[in-house]
């Protein structure tokens, strides 16, 4: 399916790549994983043609369907609403449906002659268009906005209105909807909340292409992957199985290597002793060539370099805050007087607390992280700060607030209030900053970069009340999982949001959950959070199927009376009540055949209509037949669903 032999690839002569050579197969799922800026992004732009390799071939095999994430927005964007963007998935499917609205003009001024050899042509590309999915098309790309937080009322906007980090959402869409072959994603979860990353899992879950995905989100790489292939030092390794699988076995393999290693120099150090302490005497002169000979075939050992060292973040220990930390009584914010982003909001956060704020995007995490701030004043309503309470926040813009001008060393020294320079080093080389890189400028720093040089200034004299807006974007695993450690040990108070599940799950101990203008606390982390709310859901549709049938199954039950007869009754009661759960299934599954049916007899009707020729409008019938199929393909999907309920109630019986 995908072949790199011997690929390079340098940039500015330094060498990103240097013959690289692995394989992915047909229908296999790899996460590529490894330090920022090592290559990853380069693999996937020669995957896609972007760019072509210094030396080697890359080989994808013919007539496969590539859906490729960009990080760079298309450029046709511009006129376009929301849905026509996320409908153009496949350049092969719109010079299809460009073909099919061509051949239908011709065939209004066609003679009669030539009709039959245009309709001929058409059903072709109209099959062809069929099976590349294209009637489906926009139900599809309707399915993945929906699953990645657009509602209805978005699809007729101008594309251009959505801020840049929706847009990103709509190329993602837009990539799904195709129903690609193979799939290449590049850190899809960056701008996602935590809604739509588990939207986005369980989609991928069930793709049934080759999918290959670059991320830093160790829930997608180990709910989703079964090959990792780490990029580092212009090399690239296979092990076969998920991210955990490959962080235990990388161990192992660098083990493996230094020992061989040690084993090898043992024997050598053994070797030489022998030829220096018989190199002049004459008797061992044939003992010392061969020895000579056995170092000159001695195996070199190469022990590959510490590429993800797991490093650590060192906070200092915060001053101590009163039990009650911060409150908001009765708060509210409206930006426009009418319309409520918060309202009635109590919360009383106390010391040692640690929140995450969960929800889709939109629905205030960032409004009520200023509001905790103080950086935005409540429309209604108190915030009230407790005693010896000190604020660091961490907002999404905080890396970009940092003058390009000043070093690493000034940022940090502006705020460590007086810290001396041995001191500045260490809090620097705590969050990856070592050796000369202090003396690099904000500028030329990368986005992972400057987000770690934004915690480096927060946490140098670290605050008691901790507020952080999405600190792990542009950061990869290593960095994440040393930010986590240090959030798990931090002895303060710590609200944050972040997309990043594991990230979450092991650092609040509370959730917070935006239910628009309001919001909802739960006394446990993000598994206990999921758990109640998944009962919640299992609770509200137990509740509408008794209402369903509650009375015809009190009526049951109060007909059964007689002792003797106990065991009957109660065979005879589950019978009924199976029968009142199973019938409703079975009509509903009948009266969707026969719509499938008839939904198929229209669609004949109007193509021996367009074979007919005669006064037709073949842009209107083209444009019933689209619909049809897409109300087809929607009826077979619920048709599906039911059929699989009825044989979950038929199992339940037997």
């Amino acid at each position: 399916m995908i072949e790199f032999r011997n690929v390079s690839k340098s940039y500015l002569g330094e060498y990103v790549l240097d013959n690289v050579s692995f394989r992915i197969g047909d229908g296999e799922q790899a996460g590529f994983v490894g330090p920022n800026g090592a290559g990853k992004s380069t693999i996937f732009a020669l995957l896609s043609g972007e760019i072509t390799p210094d030396a080697g071939v890359v080989e994808i095999a013919r007539d496969i369907r590539l859906g490729y994430v960009h990080q760079h927005l298309l450029r046709t964007r511009e006129g376009l609403t929301l849905l026509e963007y996320a409908e153009q998935t496949a350049p092969e499917i719109l010079k299809l449906e460009q073909k099919m609205h061509a051949l239908q003009d011709r065939l209004h001024t066609s003679t009669a002659s030539g009709r039959e050899a245009l309709l001929a042509e058409l059903g072709r590309v109209q099959t062809r268009f069929e099976q590349m999915g294209g009637f489906s098309m926009r139900h599809n790309a309707e399915a993945a906005l929906t699953g990645l937080g657009f509602c209805e009322a978005d699809y007729d906007r101008p594309f251009t209105d959505f801020s840049g980090g929706w847009q990103m959402r709509a190329e993602l869409a837009r990539c799904l909807a195709g129903e690609p072959s193979v799939l290449l994603l590049d850190e899809p979860s960056n701008y996602l909340d935590l809604p739509a990353v588990e939207w986005l899992q369980r989609f991928l879950r069930d793709y049934q292409g080759t999918l290959v995905l670059i991320s830093h989100d160790r829930y997608l790489l180990n709910s989703l992957t079964r090959l990792t292939f780490e990029v580092a030092n212009t090399n690239v390794t296979r092990y076969a199985g998920n991210y955990d699988y490959y962080e235990r076995e990388r161990v192992l393999r660098r083990e493996q290597q230094l020992s061989a290693a040690r084993n090898i120099d043992r024997k050598r150090r053994q070797v030489e002793r022998f030829v220096d302490r018989f190199r002049a005497t004459s008797t061992k002169a044939s003992q010392v060539q061969s020895a000579i000979k056995r170092l000159d075939k001695m195996e070199e050992i190469t022990v590959g370099a510490q590429v993800m060292s797991p490093g650590s973040l060192r906070l200092a220990e915060p001053p101590r805050s009163g039990v009650e930390v911060i409150r908001l009584d009765n708060a509210g914010v409206s930006y426009d007087g009418s319309n409520w982003v918060l309202r009635n909001i109590d919360w009383r956060i106390t010391r040692g607390e640690k929140f995450a704020l969960v929800g889709m995007n939109g629905r205030g995490k960032t409004t009520l992280m200023r509001a905790l701030a103080g950086n935005l004043a409540l429309t209604e309503g108190r915030r009230v700060v407790g005693s010896n309470t000190i604020t660091g926040y961490l907002s999404q813009e905080y890396a970009e607030t940092m003058q390009s001008g000043l070093t690493v060393d000034d940022v940090v020294r502006d705020a460590s209030q007086g810290m001396n320079w041995q001191e500045r080093r260490n809090v620097l080389g705590s969050f990856g900053f070592a050796g000369n890189s202090i003396e690099k400028t904000v500028g030329v720093l990368s986005g992972g970069e400057k987000i770690r040089l934004a915690l480096a200034r927060l946490l140098v004299r670290p605050p008691n009340l901790l507020l952080l807006d999405e600190p792990t974007t542009h950061l990869d695993i290593d960095a994440r999982r040393a930010l986590e450690e240090a959030l798990v040990e931090y002895t303060g108070t710590l609200c944050l949001v972040s997309h990043d599940v594991e990230f979450v799950r092991r650092v609040a101990d509370r959730v917070v959950e935006m239910v628009p203008p309001g919001i909802r606390l739960f006394a446990g982390g993000y598994d206990y959070y999921k758990e109640k709310t998944q009962q919640e859901v299992l609770a509200s549709n137990a509740v509408a199927e008794k209402k369903a049938d509650g009375k015809a199954a009190a009526e049951d039950v109060g007909a059964a009376a007689a002792p003797g007869r106990e065991g009957r009754r109660e065979r005879a009661l589950k019978n009924q009540a199976h029968a009142k759960q199973v019938q409703p299934v079975k009509r509903e599954i009948a009266r969707i055949e026969k719509q499938i049916a008839a939904l198929e007899n229209e669609q004949a009707e109007l193509l021996i209509q367009m074979r007919a020729g005669g006064n037709v409008d073949y842009a209107t019938v083209n444009r019933q037949l689209k619909e049809q199929q897409t109300a087809i393909d929607q009826a077979i999907s619920q048709w599906e669903k039911l059929s699989a309920k009825l044989d979950r109630l038929e199992h339940a019986l037997h």
